[in-house]
C-alpha cells in the first residue's frame, strides 16, 4: 500500500521534488487508467513519465504486502 504524499499535494510542487517512489506510484496508477484520462490527466502522466526518464529511468520499486 503506497504511503506517502497525495496528489493534491504534490500537485503543487515541481515533478523535480518528488521522490522516485511517488513517481513510480503515480506513474502506474495513471497508467492503469490511460484510456479514461481526459486532456489534464494525461498530460500529468506525461510529466511524470518525462521526469522518470530525466532521472535516467527509476530502480524496480517492490511493493510491501
Amino acid at each position: 500500500m503506497y504511503v506517502g504524499r497525495d496528489m493534491t499535494e504534490l500537485s503543487m510542487i515541481p515533478k523535480s521534488e518528488w521522490k522516485d517512489s511517488e513517481l513510480a506510484f503515480f506513474h502506474h496508477s495513471l497508467q492503469q487508467i490511460t484510456p479514461y484520462l481526459n486532456a489534464e490527466g494525461q498530460t500529468i502522466h506525461r510529466e511524470i513519465i518525462e521526469e522518470i526518464e530525466a532521472r535516467g529511468g527509476l530502480e524496480q520499486i517492490e511493493s510491501p504486502d
